[in-house]
């Protein structure tokens, strides 16, 4: 039976990878993957085989309504962030609309309600994680890093770092260590 999946921390090209090879070795069938979704033929046989396979590579099936709302906005916001400059024409939440088909108060209030942040303060965290990316890389000084994120002024981006981080852009770049978050550990 073709059936459609949700799936959690499901969050870069590398996790569909993993999954497609999982996948292909366990003699499931792929119609159809994407960040965050599957849609396979599966039977009743195979499915449990199906969840323990997402358990040991750090993923788990999403059930409820709320849950999937939430991981659409988080892989949605993922999305957003991997062409830099960040290309949005119009607001974040007109945009999260859009791209989800859901009045923004719904998507707002669900997703505070299943993370503990609002949307908006999740992006933060995301524009943080790029950042020290981008400092990692060392392709950019902070000033084109506050541009290819569509921060307004380096400083916004500092204090947000500084925030977030509880260290300055430089301090954190003159340390050269990597304080890096995956993405499915930011919330």
């Amino acid at each position: 039976m073709v059936k459609d999946f949700y799936i959690k921390n499901m969050v870069c090209d590398r996790c569909i990878k993993v999954l497609k090879d999982e996948l292909n070795v366990n003699n499931i069938e792929l119609h159809q993957i994407e960040l965050g979704r599957l849609r396979l033929d599966i039977d009743d046989l195979d499915l449990d085989k199906f969840e323990t396979l997402l358990k040991e590579n750090g993923f788990s099936l999403i059930g409820s309504t709320e849950e999937k709302l939430t991981e659409k906005v988080k892989v949605e916001l993922i999305k957003t962030m991997q062409e830099l400059p960040i290309q949005l024409d119009k607001k974040l939440s007109e945009h999260l609309v859009d791209a989800l088909g859901h009045e923004y108060s719904k998507i707002s209030k669900v997703f505070s309600f299943t993370q503990g942040v609002t949307i908006e303060k999740y992006f933060i965290k995301l524009k943080i994680e790029k950042v020290k990316e981008l400092i990692q890389a060392n392709e950019h000084n902070f000033t084109e890093m506050a541009q290819l994120l569509d921060y307004s002024h380096i400083n916004h981006l500092s204090g947000q770092f500084k925030s977030e981080t509880g260290m300055s852009l430089s301090i954190y770049k003159s340390q050269q260590k990597n304080f890096r978050n995956s993405l499915d550990k930011i919330m």
